[in-house]
């Protein structure tokens, strides 16, 4: 039986709370004569947001129940970003528009229902209706048919290399045919079965005995959420978890430290970047963006808000960690003040005898708007301001809700907008590319007002090209250019930090956020 043992220390009433709900969900700990049920305790800072839905076609619902380890794909990204088959076990391209999908056999949904082409049929087409709020972006699909017990062919309107790598979203999850409720029963394949679920606040999942891909370690997995990273560090540290996702970073050294514990980091495929309205005045001159990008210093950013630990100074918009990554050919935006003034200058952009910026006799301002899902957007894009007063820019950093900013950057009523991006969900790189910078995506449209013909040509060459090495010199040609264009930003890449009891071992960090709980993790 799992022993807690609580810190004496003060506690407020909202960490009351906390306390409160692990006991609650350790109380069902049970131990028989003989045995001990294996049960692992996990924080999370952030779980289903969708009106408490846990349908994996909704939205972007898919991240969370994958990450329980409730439902799978036809492939997926091991931790080094290979490419390999998960329920699928092979495919083939038939030509240019058609992909021939193998599957495996001998798998079976948490209520008993065989996985088979009909299941996979049924699973892919929920994404593709054209209710789906996400189905804009499998739009170059225009068919998928059952050629088999388990076969099918899945058929694009055009060449699209990509196809396989898209099938890795999770929102692409494979479900029961005969679910009876998405959104509050989940019923998959993966190595555990739904239990509860308290929006906002918890879900259990038990073993799946019958899994096809071999032996679960543990029992049962009762997962909190929340956004507290005060908490989440409190509970890892007294023992009432077993994994904490996000502690404190100021708390990294002294978990290192701890020899109950242990600390594991990892570049995610997350990019915090900033929008530029390219719609507006001075924006849509090139020489501002490049301006802008020299007067940021992005180290200071990853010292300060980042406290060292939660990331590194980005160059592109792909992390390194994004096999497709150009990276070392781009040219970096290092800090550098001097050539932002030098650029502003020759842009029409200068001080006045006050030491600030004027642009038409006017002083130069730029409002910096964000959301505060994600904890490192304010404090960086708070930094980001005070850099571009001390350059002579009047800066404001406003926060609204994700609604609100979307609705303002349509409208074109926005400066900057800070975000961030998991920018290659799917492994590959036309996911991204193709939405913020082929000029009829749509954030090249709605948001960046950002059209290159040359761009456009070389991100449709590349999505018909299936040799991986052309793809990848398309690839490299793309991200030279867009750097260069300086129409989105990029600030800094995530690292994503866990803190793990020392008695926890097959725990394995991978790159794309959503796959976390696997059959591998278990005690020692």
């Amino acid at each position: 039986m799992m022993k807690f043992k609580v810190p004496k220390i003060e506690l407020s009433i909202p960490k009351v709370a906390v306390i409160l709900i692990v006991a609650l969900l350790c109380a069902g700990c049970v131990e028989t004569e003989g045995t001990e049920e294996k049960v692992l305790h996990v924080v999370f800072n952030e779980g289903p947001d969708t009106g408490g839905s846990l349908d994996p076609a909704n939205g972007w619902t898919g991240w969370y129940v994958h990450q329980a380890g409730i439902y799978e794909t036809l492939f997926y990204y091991d931790a080094d970003m290979n490419l390999k088959p998960k329920l699928a076990s092979g495919y083939k391209q038939l030509n240019d528009t058609e992909w021939e999908i193998q599957l495996r056999e001998a798998v079976t949904f948490h209520d008993g229902t065989k996985m088979n082409a009909d299941a996979v049929l049924f699973s892919l087409n929920r994404v593709l209706d054209p209710s789906n709020s996400r189905s804009s972006e499998y739009s170059f699909i225009k068919d998928v048919r059952k050629t088999g017990e388990y076969t099918i062919v899945i058929e694009t309107n055009d060449a699209y290399a990509p196809l396989i790598a898209s099938l890795v979203d999770p929102v692409m999850s494979i479900i029961s045919p005969n679910i009876v409720d998405a959104n509050k029963q989940p019923v998959g394949t993966g190595p555990f079965k739904f239990v509860s679920f308290e929006s906002g606040t918890s879900l259990e999942v038990e073993k799946n005995p019958d899994y096809w891909g071999g032996e679960v370690k543990v029992d049962r997995i009762l997962i909190q959420y929340n956004k507290d990273s005060t908490a989440r560090t409190m509970l890892i540290k007294s023992g009432d978890v077993n994994i904490a996702r996000d502690p404190l970073q100021s708390e990294y050294s002294a978990l290192q430290a701890n020899p109950d514990m242990n600390v594991t980091s990892k570049e995610t495929l997350r990019t915090y970047f900033l929008y530029i309205n390219g719609g507006k005045a001075p924006f849509n001159d090139t020489r501002v963006r490049q301006a802008l990008s020299y007067a940021i210093n992005r180290q200071e950013i990853v010292d300060t808000a980042l406290e060292g630990v939660s990331g590194i100074p980005a160059t592109g918009i792909f992390t390194n960690t994004m096999p497709w990554n150009a990276n070392d050919q781009i040219e970096s935006y290092e800090y550098n003040p001097e050539k932002a003034l030098e650029l502003f200058e020759k842009a029409g952009i200068a001080k006045g005898a006050d030491g600030k910026l004027y642009y038409n006799g006017k002083p130069f301002t730029i409002e910096i708007q964000t959301y505060t899902k994600r904890a490192a957007l304010q404090p960086s894009a708070e930094i980001i301001a005070s850099q571009l007063e001390d350059i002579g820019i009047t800066t404001t950093v406003t926060i609204l809700d994700s609604a609100a900013l979307t609705e303002n950057a349509v409208s074109g009523n926005y400066d900057f907008s800070f975000a961030a991006w998991s920018t290659a969900p799917t492994g590959d790189p036309d996911y991204f590319l193709s939405s913020h910078y082929l000029s009829t995506g749509n954030y090249a449209s709605k948001w960046l007002r950002y059209s290159n013909p040359r761009v456009d040509e070389l991100i449709l060459e590349a999505r018909g090209e299936t040799d991986d090495e052309k793809r990848g010199e398309l690839y490299d040609k793309i991200q030279v250019q867009i750097q260069e264009d300086a129409v989105i930003l990029p600030v800094f890449y995530a690292n994503e930090i866990y803190a793990l009891s020392s008695d926890v071992e097959g725990f394995v960090m991978y790159p794309n956020e959503y796959t976390i709980i696997t059959r591998d993790i278990g005690f020692a």
